[in-house]
């Protein structure tokens, strides 16, 4: 090759060397120092409406999704003051108007700019179930007040409606799972994953009107009645659930009062031997013989206005006996794969969580987690045999309709659980009665808004590159043409040294 073409063939080699740098750099500086903005948080309502009150809660969670169920978690609580909505069949509007002061807290806590996009939705629950069996128009009435409510309201309301038992069952095991990071959890690099050989936590509720038992069985079960299928994070469950209709602690506490006064109406006072000894209380008839669950024992003079008075005779022993009677075990007929009233019923397996009426009873026995089941029996046969001025006084300034129950709902839980669902000395250990896990409630409203956020799109990240698209592609550009014409100068150098 001639020595004059040696330095236009370096100076070519150098710029095409030179081009081709440029372009590997810009482009692994494009690709790898890109930055991920987040879309911030999501938020969601969901009012529980219970038979004795109504909650709203607030939960929020990242725009990203992780295998299209948001990572959710409790930001905000709220008690709606009066009673659960079923009570306002009379005046429906009443129902609405009650929610008010706790959905202002919620307007002050969601962002403006997002509100419209927040999802609200009622859930009504065996209160209202109880009351659509007595009067339709009525229960249809109480929700359409709070659907015409929530029309001045700024957020996205998805409707008001009453769930199943079964829905409640699940939705409170998906709630106890989530929380005990069952279904998620970060590894070392932050990221959620699905724990290694995690177990999951059966779930039992006590509400007021109904009573709800979820778990997964040892079989796979082929009772498509008691069985569900749910998807979170990508997983399929099969659970088995159950709820119990009349059988929430006040409705069960209604017809223990309705079959003692049943005969003795004509008396000065029914003996309630579940009722503190020397605690007296005059309740009406509609109060006592009123609801569906009782109503079978409604006397013939029945008299809605009329009132019964009941003394208690703090007798631990007639109180068991007593309870014993809500229950129909003869129905299984020996059966072991049944629990009362002849529903069929796997055995029970694992740990459980019992919460909301469960928390708050034992906790009045001064216990909490899990125990022994002869601890329990012990507290409950000691705090059922006192007076009522002898009952701790923080109890008794609390909420005196609780506080005369307990004794009841501690006999009440006893047959609910060792004689109903079979738990044992050996079981009863595995039962964790609790109220909360971190800052978050146990409640069936968090598992509806996990089921419920699959159902809201998922928006992908925002993300950020170092470069503008269109510097990004001028420079590429450009270095690439320079490259092209340092590759065909060298190529025409090539040709005339031959």
């Amino acid at each position: 090759m001639p020595s004059k073409m040696k330095v236009p063939l370096v100076i070519s080699v150098l710029f095409l060397i030179i081009s081709v740098s440029v372009i590997i750099a810009i482009a692994y500086v494009q690709i790898n120092n890109e930055q991920t903005l987040s879309l911030g948080l999501k938020y969601g309502i969901v009012l529980d409406a219970g038979s004795s009150r109504t909650t709203v809660y607030v939960y929020q969670w990242p725009a990203e999704k992780e295998n299209n169920t948001g990572v959710v978690s409790q930001t905000l609580k709220c008690n709606v003051n009066g009673q659960g909505i079923s009570s306002y069949a009379n005046d429906p509007t009443r129902a609405a108007l009650n929610i008010d002061g706790c959905m202002k807290k919620v307007r002050e806590f969601i962002p403006v700019n997002q509100q419209n996009s927040t999802p609200a939705y009622l859930g009504a629950t065996a209160g209202m179930r109880l009351l659509r069996l007595k009067n339709a128009s009525a229960a249809e009435e109480i929700l359409t007040s709070i659907q015409n409510y929530f029309q001045s309201q700024p957020f996205s309301f998805r409707g008001a409606h009453i769930i199943t038992g079964q829905d409640e069952g699940v939705y409170g095991w998906i709630t106890v799972n989530y929380l005990m990071g069952n279904f998620l959890e970060k590894n070392i690099w932050r990221a959620w994953v699905r724990p290694r050989g995690a177990e999951t936590t059966g779930a039992l509720d006590l509400g007021g009107a109904s009573t709800q038992i979820s778990f997964i069985p040892e079989k796979s079960e082929q009772n498509p009645n008691n069985t569900v299928q749910v998807t979170l994070y990508g997983y399929d469950y099969n659970i088995y659930t159950h709820s119990f209709q009349c059988y929430g602690r006040d409705e069960s506490e209604k017809r223990l009062l309705a079959s003692l006064a049943q005969n003795s109406l004509g008396k000065q006072y029914v003996e309630n031997p579940c009722y503190p000894l020397n605690y007296m209380v005059n309740l009406s008839m509609s109060h006592v013989f009123g609801s569906l669950c009782s109503a079978s024992f409604r006397p013939v003079n029945y008299n809605p206005e009329g009132l019964i008075g009941f003394k208690g005779t703090g007798d631990p022993v007639m109180c068991h006996e007593k309870v014993a009677s809500l229950f129909n075990f003869t129905a299984c007929h020996g059966e072991q794969v049944c629990s009362f009233d002849g529903v069929h019923q796997p055995k029970v397996k694992g740990q459980f969580s019992a919460f909301s009426g469960f928390y708050y009873t034992v906790s009045a026995l001064n216990l909490s987690g899990n125990f022994m089941l002869h601890e329990f029996n012990s507290s409950m046969w000691k705090f059922c045999g006192q007076e009522w001025s002898k009952l701790p006084q923080i109890l008794r300034k609390f909420d005196e309709t609780y506080a005369r129950s307990y004794c009841f709902s501690a006999n009440f839980i006893y047959y609910l659980l060792v004689q109903g669902y079979k738990f044992d000395d050996e079981s009863w250990p595995q039962i964790y009665f609790q109220k909360e896990v971190g800052n978050s409630s146990i409640a069936w409203s968090l598992g509806y808004m996990l089921n419920l956020t699959n159902m809201i799109p998922t928006e992908g990240p925002l993300i950020i590159l170092p470069m503008s698209s269109s510097l990004f592609a001028g420079l590429l550009f450009l270095f690439t043409t320079i490259s092209a014409l340092c590759l065909i100068f060298l190529l025409i150098l090539l040709i005339r040294a031959r």
